[in-house]
């Protein structure tokens, strides 16, 4: 049997449309295998978000080269597709497909010999249906992520994602329920799902609030307890959308919010399309519905033209809201967006350094969102034997409270209540009851 091998950066939109690829090459009688083995076929599914994404890719593609001369190599992804010239430069790459035809990947590597090279890069811009890559069976895991979406219409200034990815283009309904009833079959409680830009799903099918319509089917499949939302536009939060989720029980009270700045005028030389004032009134309308939910968002710090008084209005916005968790990136300016060529970029030692001030503020809204459960019982689905405590299983709340309880490999992907006693900095210790 020949073997093929993927590495795979960025992403969970990334992770997953790996997985369908793995899928389609076990189809043929390929048998995988770790990246860092000898095979006769590697994908890499790379990511372009920064520079330093594009230069991981190639210093992987040289890595696998090493291993097997021979072997074919396929690069396929974002970075693949803003600049498939530049990936095909890279010695030992064969075929560059891109974010889109990457359901042809097993012919193509079948009728690719090594010394060929193929471009099969196409204008994403023109690229209107979504292409169709379902996941049968992940192993070993208790959280399903489920890719509903594709592309991106926002154009952030900061962003190359859109030029990479393409326009919206949603996933029909049937296909989603399909793939999410497969997986309820095979064992899994909970299904995340994702996307590029989740909430314009259903903008391109012209079907008036097609994102519900999904949601409220997903929700009614039996067997399934936890319909999870990946990163979200706060202006999906009208009042409509949160009354007809609110109806939706196995909905998790985890939003992940994006936010970007904290500050107004950063926030218009993003082109984000909200105020911090606006942003403020849907935390409000979200929390009147879900009083003690997890919100979790991003931060870029050091923005162009961003000064010390832009900062510190990001972090008195930050602190106002009081996220459960908060990821901090530093701004790298990424060639073929507006944000690159704009004057007053911000000087890599202060990035660094309001970086580690914001850090240190999200692990304090961190602890202070954990501590106000400490006493009471949640819901808890296991995951995994913990790595932190000896004999213990840890599994994570609808909240996304990290936790762990006594208990052994049997509770692998069960659905347990558990009393929360004691918060020990990055997870709560609970009893099951």
């Amino acid at each position: 049997m020949k073997k093929v091998a993927f590495h795979t950066l960025g992403c969970k939109v990334n992770q997953y449309e790996t997985q369908a690829m793995k899928e389609l090459f076990e189809g043929e009688d390929y048998t995988t295998v770790a990246d860092t083995e000898i095979a006769d076929v590697y994908v890499i599914n790379t990511c372009t978000v920064t520079s330093i994404s594009d230069k991981k890719s190639r210093q992987f593609i040289r890595r696998v080269k090493r291993n097997n001369p021979d072997a074919i190599i396929a690069v396929v992804g974002c970075y693949a597709q803003t600049a498939p010239d530049e990936v095909l430069e890279v010695e030992g790459v064969n075929i560059v497909i891109g974010t889109n035809d990457r359901n042809k990947i097993v012919e193509l590597v079948e009728n690719c010999n090594h010394n060929e090279k193929i471009n099969m890069v196409d204008d994403i811009m023109k690229v209107k249906e979504f292409e169709e890559m379902s996941i049968g069976e992940i192993k070993e895991k208790t959280r399903a992520f489920l890719k509903i979406q594709e592309g991106c219409n926002q154009y952030c200034s900061y962003c190359i994602i859109p030029y990479a990815r393409g326009p919206i283009r949603s996933r029909k309904k049937p296909e989603i329920i399909n793939e999410i009833k497969n997986l309820v079959d095979s064992g899994f409680k909970e299904i995340v799902l994702t996307g590029i830009h989740v909430a314009s799903y259903g903008k391109d099918l012209k079907e008036k609030n097609a994102l519900i319509a999904v949601l409220k089917e997903v929700n009614a499949i039996t067997g399934l307890e936890r319909i999870r939302l990946s990163s979200l536009e706060p202006t999906l939060f009208t009042e409509d959308f949160l009354q007809e989720i609110s109806r939706l029980p196995k909905i998790c009270q985890h939003f992940h919010l994006s936010l970007q700045s904290g500050c107004d005028k950063i926030l218009n030389k993003m082109n984000r399309k909200y105020t911090t004032g606006e942003y403020r009134e849907i935390v409000k309308k979200i929390r009147s519905v879900y009083p003690k939910v997890a919100l979790t968002t991003d931060i870029i710090v050091g923005f162009p033209g961003e000064t010390e008084e832009d900062f510190q209005t990001t972090y008195s916005f930050v602190k106002e809201i009081g996220f459960s968790s908060i990821h901090v990136f530093k701004y790298s300016a990424r060639k073929g967006t507006p944000a690159a060529t704009y004057e007053n970029q911000v000087n890599g030692s202060i990035k660094h350094k309001r970086s580690e001030v914001l850090i240190e503020l999200g692990n304090q809204l961190e602890k202070n969102y954990y501590q106000q459960f400490v006493g009471t019982t949640k819901t808890v689905l296991f995951e995994a034997s913990s790595k932190d405590r000896s004999e213990h299983m840890e599994g994570y709340t609808d909240n996304y409270l990290r936790v762990l309880a006594k208990g052994d490999q049997q509770l692998e992907g069960e659905v347990k209540k558990v009393y929360l006693k004691t918060f020990e900095g990055q997870f709560i210790i609970g009893e099951i009851i």
